[in-house]
């Protein structure tokens, strides 16, 4: 018998199932209509088919939809959010919570980790993560030379890609991910072409993210990247940490790519009692408020979605009544602050203990696993250290960008497909391959063996 393959079988190695979580990253590269709505945008939609193709794929081949392990680690919110959307002040507002928290923590990210065959699959969804930085960043870098992006202290130059002000944020996550991605390639074990490409797109994703003038992107890009770092060895760690070092003195340095704007953008960072700026005292004064609402309600807070509607009860004066946002094609608007904008603080207040304990728990347990997976690549002979840098790389900054942001916003689906990911990666066995009962169709034969 011949074992060359059919022309049906070739198409099969390319038209890889992650085909269409690549597709939502690919919408997110499009520009945005400047409507001014912050809410979800057409990527959306498209997990949205992500999850429909999967649940059809499911049916058609007759699989376990997930492990036991993978089924309890992803299904710990649940119980907080159904507390949460039962309590909010309307049923309505109450359900479209519960499937936006369902959409970005639950069903993307089993849909994500169901399709992923093999580490070629995550390294796919990997590339797929730096080209989408490498477009907006180039796209961000473009608007500060030319003076058309978002305002940044009343001049058109803050890089926010095409998301634009009402989503100020996004191109600093989409450039911070991909970062944080193309390092992970870089200190992996693949070829020494990938690891160059990787290298060269890490460093020209530096100046986007600095223009993006984000200070928790910054943040949790730094902490992500020292954990990297630690993971993959010494040696690589000095090598990158000098590299590091050696373009950011000739970008800001020789150069002087906004560098008086980056220092007092820096500085600010430790002004927190010392004459902060107004968004550092808003941010704060919301912090508080969602503290009192969840010293209020304990438990199960004051319900989904409920934060702007007790904000005002519960914030003291000295918030102001939005952020002026404007530039990169949207006209001036003033922009309500309707959350915490610190995604622990946002859950507790609306979810309470309960909530916070589930998605916390479910965190926790894709952190520690999927960290003694990548512990467990490093050794001699393992394949796969890669893989585990990037996933355990992408978990590490969500998390610690949640202390600065929340969801919200088109860009937010991106935090799904990440979770998606990390979830492959840490429910994988040791070796780092998805667990056999995700990847097998099972037929009657099958079952009665496994019965056995």
């Amino acid at each position: 018998m011949s074992l060359a393959l059919t022309p049906l079988a070739r198409w099969g190695t390319v038209l890889t199932p992650v085909l269409p979580v690549v597709a939502v990253l690919v919408v997110l590269a499009l520009p945005l209509p400047s409507s001014g709505d912050s809410g979800p945008g057409p990527a959306d939609a498209v997990s949205g088919l992500v999850v429909l193709y999967c649940a059809i794929r499911l049916v058609r081949d007759r699989r376990r939809p997930l492990s036991r392990t993978a089924a309890v680690v992803l299904g710990l919110p649940v119980i907080g959010l159904a507390f949460a959307a039962t309590g909010a002040y309307a049923p309505g507002v109450g359900i479209a919570g519960m499937g936006r928290y369902l959409q970005i923590f639950v069903l993307v990210p089993a849909a994500v980790l169901l399709l992923i065959r093999d580490r070629a699959d995550f390294r796919l969804l990997t590339w797929a993560f730096v080209g989408l930085a490498v477009v907006q960043g180039a796209f961000g870098v473009r608007q500060y030379v030319t003076r058309t992006g978002a305002s940044y202290q009343g001049e058109p130059i803050r890089a926010v890609g095409t998301f634009g002000p009402q989503d100020v944020m996004g191109m600093a996550t989409v450039v911070a991910l991909g970062l944080v991605c193309a390092l992970g390639l870089a200190l992996g074990r693949t070829s020494v072409r990938q690891r160059g490409v990787a290298v060269l797109c890490a460093l020209a994703l530096l100046p986007p993210l600095a223009l993006s003038f984000s200070r928790g992107a910054w943040i949790a890009t730094a902490v992500t990247c020292t954990v990297q770092l630690v993971l993959a060895g010494l040696r690589r760690a000095l090598k990158a940490a000098a590299a590091v070092v050696a373009v950011g003195v000739v970008l800001v340095g020789g150069l002087g790519v906004g560098s008086a704007m980056l220092q007092e953008r820096i500085d600010s960072i430790t002004q927190v009692t010392d004459s902060p700026d107004q968004s550092v005292v808003d941010r704060y004064t919301m912090w508080a408020a969602a503290t009192d609402m969840w010293l209020e309600h304990p438990l199960t807070g004051v319900g989904l979605k409920g934060f702007p509607e007790y904000r005002d009860g519960y914030a003291s004066p000295a918030l102001s009544s939005g952020s002026d946002t404007e530039g990169a094609g949207a006209a001036y608007r003033r922009q309500p602050l309707l959350s915490p904008h610190n995604m622990y603080l946002l859950v507790l207040s609306e979810q309470g203990l309960i909530g916070l304990l589930g998605l916390a728990g479910s965190w926790l347990a894709l952190l520690v696993c999927g960290l003694r997976a990548a512990v467990r690549a490093r050794r001699p002979g393992a394949h796969g250290l890669d893989c585990g840098l990037v996933a355990c790389g992408l978990l590490v900054w969500q998390l610690t960008d949640f202390v600065y942001a929340d969801i919200g916003g088109p860009s937010t689906v991106l935090s799904a497909v990440c979770f998606g990911l990390v979830a492959w990666w840490a429910l994988a066995d040791g070796s780092g391959e998805a667990e056999a009962v995700t990847t097998v169709p099972l037929d009657r034969s099958t079952e009665k063996a496994v019965a056995r």
